[in-house]
């Protein structure tokens, strides 16, 4: 375990499944996917591409956010996954310690930036210039700063889809560094005709529900969401009310370079990010009981993973499934939702189902979850989450 150790406090999350832990346990429970056609994303692609979309207009989402209906919505599912989180943790009184706000995001405040040009390139005269004005992914990250008080340490990740993954993993250095207390680690995306367009130009979008590592997968579903946990050092541990929900036990970060958008084939970041991880943890493969999968459904990342799966666990393969299958792929927000579910899987002894899996891919020896079990022994959870350019990271969570 790495040390010295850092403990996981408090837990809130948003996605296409549910508005908050609860409702996101249940949907798992149910096995019931938050996946379906567009409805607040206005879109060409409306009734062709199927999203997973966070069920609240962005009225709803500021009402119980506290911010502004003009904040994009990027801040606003951001800002409600925090407050739970920080509730979850029970702290009080977090600006006398040492706090940070690490977020990650790839969009920014885009949907509001693609509202003003619809308007401004039809006419010069038209559009609000205030819906440019949180345009770049730190503004996202300072508006929800601002709102909960933190003013030791603010940052913004963007490595792509390992953003959120990387932001925790910045956060626990700084804690094991003793430079901050506490810190509010991980990500938040909306869907945007931008992201969506950009993926679909690289012929990677599902027009059907994805089907993660199905040997007949087509492609990903975008989604939309925000997942953050809580982070303390292990003297702020002693003092709170309740026990720590578990403990990062280790991470890692790797980039073999490959290419722009593809993951080597032969899976060279995956592995070093998973083989980083638990070597920093003082893990063996054996001892993980669940791998939260990357698992995008991408015919090239879904192999990529599985070889480099195969070359560290031969022999030992533990359960393992991708929860994207359910939320979609939410980008910036995806290593913080599924780390959630990761610590929900310590706490609870779940093992959670990869849907829609009907073929298994030939070139693999592992088949992933097909159904959702609980009361299971689980005393270490891995989760990927593996990016554009190569940028790999992986968590391990630990019981204590």
């Amino acid at each position: 375990m790495m040390k010295p150790p850092v403990f996981i406090a408090g837990i809130g999350v948003i996605s296409a499944i549910g508005n908050n832990v609860a409702e996101n346990l249940a949907a798992l429970g149910k096995e019931a996917a938050g996946i379906g056609e567009m409805t607040n994303l206005h879109s060409v692609h409306r009734r062709k591409l199927p999203v997973a979309e966070v069920k609240m207009s962005n009225e709803a989402l500021a009402a119980i956010a506290g911010l502004p209906v003009e904040v994009t919505r990027t801040a606003l599912l951001s800002a409600i996954a925090v407050k739970e989180a920080l509730q979850s943790a029970a702290i009080e009184n977090i600006r006398d310690l040492r706090t940070g706000f690490i977020s990650a995001n790839t969009v920014g405040g885009m949907d509001k930036t693609e509202s003003f040009f619809e308007e401004f390139s039809g006419h010069p005269q038209k559009g609000r210039l205030r819906d440019v004005v949180y345009h770049e992914c730190g503004a996202v990250t300072e508006l929800v700063a601002d709102k909960i008080g933190i003013k030791n340490h603010i940052a913004t990740v963007n490595t792509a889809c390992s953003s959120s993954s990387n932001a925790i993993f910045m956060g626990a250095r700084l804690i094991r560094q003793n430079r901050l207390d506490l810190v509010i680690a991980g990500g938040t995306d909306a869907l945007t005709r931008f992201t969506l367009n950009g993926f679909n130009t690289l012929m990677i979008v599902d027009r059907q529900y994805c089907q993660p590592f199905d040997e007949n997968r087509r492609g990903l579903n975008l989604g939309e969401g925000a997942g953050y946990l809580v982070l303390v050092s292990d003297k702020i541990a002693a003092m709170l009310k309740q026990s720590p929900l578990c403990v990062l036990s280790g991470a890692c970060n790797a980039n073999d370079a490959y290419h722009q958008t593809a993951s080597s084939p032969g899976g060279t970041g995956s592995y070093l990010a998973m083989k980083g991880a638990l070597e920093r943890s003082g893990l063996q493969p054996r001892d993980i009981d669940y791998i939260n999968l990357h698992g995008t459904g991408t015919q090239n990342n879904d192999i990529a993973e599985g070889t480099a799966i195969k070359l560290l666990f031969d022999g030992h393969y533990p359960p393992m499934s991708s929860t994207k299958s359910f939320t979609g792929h939410t980008l910036g927000a995806s290593g913080g939702i599924e780390a959630v579910f990761s610590v929900l899987s310590l706490q609870y002894g779940l093992i959670y189902p990869n849907l829609r899996l009907e073929t298994p891919m030939k070139d693999l020896p592992f088949v992933p979850e097909k159904h959702f079990r609980k009361g299971v022994p689980v005393r270490h959870v891995l989760s990927n989450s593996f990016g554009f350019g190569g940028n790999c990271s992986s968590l391990i969570f630990s019981k204590l």
